[in-house]
């Protein structure tokens, strides 16, 4: 793998960083969201601050990262015992006599 170093704006910032070439388009595209959420947001509320802006939208992500981490989990969960239904169902079927 070979490192890119970019520049990223994020809320009248510039930030260096050194990323893995195949994550290029990840980084502009999370640095886009967050853009367009801090201009959202210093629309649609009483915020002017860069840092209240960012502070929201962290929260916004934050919390959608915990519905889906949740989401993914019960999945997960739903999966088991669908499996484990059908490891039953194929025991019986293997270990019934043969008709």
């Amino acid at each position: 793998m070979s490192e890119l170093s970019i520049s990223l704006n994020i809320a009248d910032r510039s930030y260096k960083l050194m990323i893995e070439k195949e994550q290029e388009e990840e980084f502009r595209k999370a640095a886009k969201l967050i853009e367009n959420k801090i201009k959202e947001y210093s629309t649609n509320y009483a915020y002017k601050d860069k840092q209240d802006l960012l502070a929201m939208v962290a929260l916004e992500f934050t919390i959608n990262y915990l519905s889906n981490e949740s989401k993914a989990y019960q999945n997960g969960q739903d999966l088991d015992e669908k499996l484990i239904g059908i490891k039953q169902a194929l025991d019986e079927i293997l270990n019934s006599p043969s008709a």
